[in-house]
C-alpha cells in the first residue's frame, strides 16, 4: 500500500534536512506520497508542497505578529488537509512555534508524530517540554547533549547525528580551497559577521575594527569575508566605507564554506556557522551581540555555561567566546593572535574537533529515515 508522509519544514535549513530525509525514505518507499511545506531541495526530491516555503520563513516577534493572520490561515488549512487525508506519519522539521501546535492536534487524531531538530529547550523556555511531550511520539536530535536532556525528562528521543558532519570530509586541504578562490599564499583571517541583517548590523563594525587592530600588529594579514546575500553585502560595504576603507579585504558572494576552509583563523558570529567551522577544523573566535533590550531579557531567561556549538558539544571551553560589551577589537584581536602564535594549541584544538566530528558523523539522513520506518512498520 502506498505510504503517505506529511512533512513541514520552516526554512532553508529545514529544506536541506527534509531533502536528505526524503531521499533516504524513497529507498524503501519509492512511490510514497510525501507532502506538506518544503523548499527547492525537497521539491527536487519529489516532494509536493502545499504552500511555498517562504510562507513560514518569518523571523522575529514583530514579523510573526505582522503575519499572524496569514500564518494562522495556513496552519488551519494544513490541519484540515491532514485530518481529511491522514498521513501514515507526520514529520515537523524545526519551526517549533508553527509545528508543535499542528503536531498536537494531529497526534490527538492518532497520527504518529516525529519532530526533527530539537527546540533549544535545554537553554530556555523549558516549559515547552510538556508541550513537546504532548505533541510528538519521537524527537530526533542533531546533537547528543539534546538527546540526553530529553531522556532525563522521559521523552522518546533518538540522536541521529548531523548531516553536515556526513557531508564535510574529516580532513580539509587548505591550499585547494585557496586555489579555488584565487587567494595568495599568506595568512588569511575569515570574518563571518552573520547570515542575518541584525547580526551584520551588530557585528560588522566590531569585526572590521578588529581587522584594523590585527593589521597594526601584523601588516601581512589578509581578510576574507563571505556574505550570504546582496542585502548583507550592501550593509557590510557601507560599514567598510564608514570605518575601514583601506583594509585588505576580499568580499565573497556566499561561499562561506570555501572561505573558512581557506582561512587560518575564523572570527565568527555565534550560530550554525560555528559548527561548520568546527567540522572544517578551523580555530575560531566567537562573538555574540544583541540589541540591548533583547540582551537584557535573554540574560534573565537563558542560563548556559557556553553558547557556541563547539563548546556546547564538548562541554568545555574549546574556543573563546565574547558576549555583548566584550565584543571589542582588543579582546577579539588578542584571541585571534593567540591562535596564530600558538600552533601547538591549534593542533590540540583540531584533534578535539576531529573527535566531535566523529561523534556527529552517523549517516544522519539514514538514521532519521530508519527511525521513521520503524514507526511506519509498526502500523
Amino acid at each position: 500500500m502506498r505510504k503517505h508522509i506529511g512533512i513541514i519544514a520552516g526554512e532553508l535549513s529545514g529544506d536541506l534536512l527534509g531533502a536528505g530525509l526524503i531521499h533516504a525514505l524513497r529507498i524503501y518507499y519509492p512511490d510514497a506520497l510525501i507532502e506538506g511545506i518544503g523548499g527547492p531541495k525537497m521539491l527536487a526530491a519529489g516532494f509536493h508542497s502545499l504552500y511555498p516555503l517562504k510562507m513560514l520563513s518569518v523571523m522575529g516577534l514583530a514579523e510573526v505578529i505582522k503575519h499572524y493572520p496569514r500564518l494562522k490561515k495556513c496552519r488551519d488549512n494544513l490541519l484540515d488537509h491532514f485530518l481529511a487525508h491522514p498521513p501514515d506519519v507526520f514529520i515537523g522539521i524545526d519551526a517549533p512555534d508553527f509545528n508543535l501546535g499542528l503536531e498536537t492536534v494531529l497526534k490527538s487524531a492518532d497520527i504518529p508524530i516525529v519532530h526533527y531538530v530539537s527546540p533549544s529547550v535545554w537553554a530556555w523556555r523549558q516549559y515547552r517540554l510538556r508541550k513537546i511531550a504532548h505533541a510528538c511520539d519521537l524527537m530526533l536530535t542533531l546533537f547528543p547533549f539534546e538527546a540526553d536532556y530529553y531522556l532525563q525528562h522521559n521523552i522518546p528521543v533518538k540522536f541521529v547525528g548531523h548531516p553536515l558532519a556526513d557531508d564535510i570530509p574529516l580532513h580539509i586541504n587548505k591550499q585547494i580551497a585557496r586555489n579555488h578562490l584565487g587567494l595568495a599564499d599568506c595568512v588569511w583571517i575569515a570574518l563571518l559577521p552573520g547570515s542575518r541583517e541584525n547580526e551584520v548590523k551588530q557585528l560588522g563594525v566590531p569585526f572590521l575594527q578588529t581587522a584594523r587592530w590585527l593589521l597594526a600588529q601584523n601588516p601581512n594579514l589578509r581578510f576574507i569575508v563571505p556574505l550570504a546575500n546582496t542585502n548583507l553585502k550592501k550593509i557590510f560595504t557601507e560599514q567598510i566605507a564608514e570605518t575601514a576603507d583601506d583594509l585588505p579585504l576580499t568580499l565573497l558572494d556566499g561561499q562561506s564554506h570555501e572561505a573558512m576552509a581557506a582561512a587560518d583563523i575564523v572570527l565568527i558570529a555565534s550560530g550554525t556557522a560555528t559548527l561548520e567551522a568546527m567540522l572544517l577544523k578551523r580555530p575560531m573566535v566567537v562573538a555574540y551581540r544583541l540589541a540591548p533590550i533583547t540582551y537584557w531579557l535573554a540574560k534573565r531567561l537563558i542560563h548556559l555555561s557556553y553558547y557556541s556549538l563547539p563548546n556546547l558539544l564538548a562541554q568545555d571551553k574549546l574556543v573563546p567566546e565574547f558576549l555583548q560589551h566584550e565584543v571589542i577589537p582588543e579582546k577579539l584581536g588578542i584571541a585571534v593572535l593567540n591562535w596564530l602564535e600558538n600552533p601547538a594549541q591549534v593542533d590540540v584544538l583540531q584533534n578535539r574537533f576531529t573527535e566531535l566530528h566523529h561523534r556527529l558523523r552517523l549517516s544522519a539522513n539514514q538514521k532519521a529515515a530508519q527511525a521513521i520506518i520503524s514507526i511506519l512498520s509498526s502500523d
